[in-house]
């Protein structure tokens, strides 16, 4: 398989940096010396002071413009003083960073293919999630001097409680929503894909297993540095507050290791992932072979599943004509494909194809499960693929079908057995070499575009007296961790009790790492450059939302429907929170 090439819109955004700092070079010389040319050439003073207020215009509305400045990061990336112009910044910067994210989840997958659950699985792997907010963490501590640092270092903070309240408020609530099934009232158990009783709030839910209660009590545990660096300012003291800084480094630091371990000794996160990717290679190999025999006609002209042609497929591969799809049928279809970079029982494939189409549980697929299930892979693809524009019935449908086969979903499925055996990689070497491209792109973007990231939300703030932690808690964590957001929203509507495991644990793992790995590194930046901890309002805030949010998951496998509106409420209870404690109660 070739090495997947950078996406058309990312070299477009690259060229228009360019030009843009280029172009504001350009400008700034100007500004800086209006008249010498125009001087030189003898050009009369009224147009000179003209073309001075003309640059003064275009680049600044204030009306003391020599007042305001921006600094471009590196020496010449662009910046702008106005608030349209950073929020546009923010938006670029931002899908960047959600560019980095994809690379790096989809280097993880590979990765974990060929290594397996183990030591570089738990101990390398899951760091790779949260090194984009990391990142951003830390060049907002890093950035200028001590005073400037202290400034942006909210940015930094705004992100850490964005990222965590986010994926437990809103990301927890919508995969409630739309992985919803049928609670059963002898047991209240969720029926896998069974969703009958509407928006009915007690008998309409989510289950997940027993692993999912342990990844909320380790996310609960894990935020014993907040309290622990909180201490001092919980009983009201001015001493010792970089010794509490010090300590809650030291605890978060062991706490990541401890974590890391756990994966490596218990590596059933790990065993989920694979078998997802696994199982996912079987889902696009097939759409692929369906593609070739329906002429590239799988989607209509509006670029949607075309059941009537899905509906002809179901004739070519129910072979013995007697309208069902036999277990042995699919098999013979799978074993016809060739599938690409590992290999996999065939006969669990066929199990778990047949679980996904099969919802009359009669162990055979008719016409309507069939189309019904091709139509929900393709849809599923469409939103896995990362597409801008919505594919089409020609050539693109094999591209975006392609697309995600290579991009990662930061995959969700619980395996089946606890002592799977890694099958065997087909050219180890090449894939390999394509996960660490794919790290060492996604490392390299997030590391370019995190620190003029944080001067434009910094500028932004600037221009509208917005203060930098709710710009921060808002919009960052949209391009940090929309990737896992997307994945985990789409693998909630399978509606299966494996998927809702999975994606709830892989939410709880999600803001694990907030608390142990990003908070490091915060806490690191505050001790060595001296800054100073006062983000007692933003602390209440994680801690009120892991806490709660853990409690219902660490006491029980079922969540009705109701739960989701308490996940909703939390978000704008956050924002509300933070205010009031910071605005007028002050407490920063």
């Amino acid at each position: 398989m070739a090495v997947p090439a950078v996406r058309p819109q990312f070299l477009c955004l690259l060229l228009f940096l360019a030009i843009t700092a280029v172009h504001s070079r350009f400008l700034s010389s100007s500004i800086s010396n209006p008249s010498s040319d125009l001087v030189s050439d003898g050009i009369h003073d009224g147009i000179q002071n003209r073309t001075n207020s003309y640059y003064h215009l275009l680049l600044n509305s204030s009306e003391e413009p020599e007042t305001e400045s921006c600094e471009q990061s590196y020496g010449f990336m662009p910046c702008t003083t106005t608030a349209l112009g950073n929020m546009f910044l923010i938006i670029v910067y931002g899908y960047l960073m959600f560019l980095a994210a994809t690379y790096l989840s989809s280097g993880s997958e590979l990765l974990l293919e060929i290594l397996g659950p183990g030591i570089v699985g738990g101990l390398f792997l899951p760091a790779l999630g949260a090194l984009p907010d990391a990142m951003l963490i830390m060049v907002s501590g890093l950035s200028g001097s001590v005073e400037t640092a202290q400034s942006q270092v909210s940015v930094g903070m705004g992100l850490l409680a964005g990222s965590t309240v986010m994926l437990l408020t809103l990301i927890w609530g919508t995969c409630i929503l739309v992985g919803k099934c049928d609670i059963r009232e002898t047991d209240s158990i969720a029926i896998d894909g069974q969703d009958t009783k509407g928006m009915h709030l007690t008998s309409s839910g989510v289950s997940t297993d027993i692993w999912t209660c342990y990844a909320a009590r380790i996310m609960a545990i894990s935020v014993i540095p907040f309290v622990i660096v909180q201490f001092p300012q919980m009983i009201h003291s001015t001493a010792g507050r970089q010794v509490a800084v010090l300590i809650g480094l030291a605890v978060s630091v062991s706490m990541f290791i401890s974590y890391c371990l756990y994966q490596v000794f218990q590596p059933w996160v790990q065993r989920r992932r694979l078998a997802f990717a696994k199982h996912k290679h079987v889902i696009s190999g097939i759409l692929k072979h369906l593609k070739q025999r329906s002429l590239g006609r799988l989607l209509d002209d509006d670029g949607e599943p075309d059941r009537e042609v899905i509906r002809k497929l179901f004739g070519t591969v129910d072979v013995d004509k007697d309208n069902y799809v036999s277990a042995s049928e699919l098999k013979a279809l799978i074993i016809g494909i060739t599938f690409d970079e590992i290999n996999f029982d065939r006969d669990d494939a066929v199990a778990k194809v047949m679980s996904d189409f099969d919802s009359s549980l009669d162990a055979r697929i008719d016409e309507n499960e069939f189309v019904h299930g091709v139509t929900k892979w393709l849809n599923e693809a469409k939103r896995g693929a990362g597409s801008i524009t919505a594919p089409d019935a020609g050539p693109r449908t094999m591209k975006f079908i392609n697309d995600y086969h290579l991009v990662s979903i930061t995959a969700r499925e619980e395996t089946e057995q606890s002592d799977e055996v890694i099958e065997e990689v087909e050219n180890p070497r090449w894939i390999s070499f394509k996960a660490v491209l794919m790290l060492m792109l996604g490392t390299a973007i997030a590391a370019a575009f995190a620190d003029p990231l944080v001067d434009a939300v910094d500028n932004f703030s600037a221009a509208t007296s917005i203060p930098t932690f709710f710009i921060s808690f808002i919009a960052l964590p949209l391009a940090t961790n929309s990737s896992e957001a997307v994945s985990a929203i789409i693998f909630a509507t399978r509606k299966k009790f494996r998927t809702a495991s999975l994606t709830f644990s892989e939410l709880y793992g999600a803001v694990t790492m907030n608390n142990v790995l990003c908070l490091s590194v915060f806490l690191a930046i505050v001790y060595i450059r001296g800054l100073v901890w006062d983000f007692s309002s933003e602390v209440l805030v994680i801690l009120i939302v892991c806490l709660v949010m853990g409690a219902f998951a660490s006491f029980r496998t079922t969540f009705p429907l109701w739960t989701a509106s308490i996940a909703f409420l939390l978000y704008p209870f956050s924002l509300a929170l933070v205010y009031v404690l910071d605005y007028v109660f002050g407490w920063s």
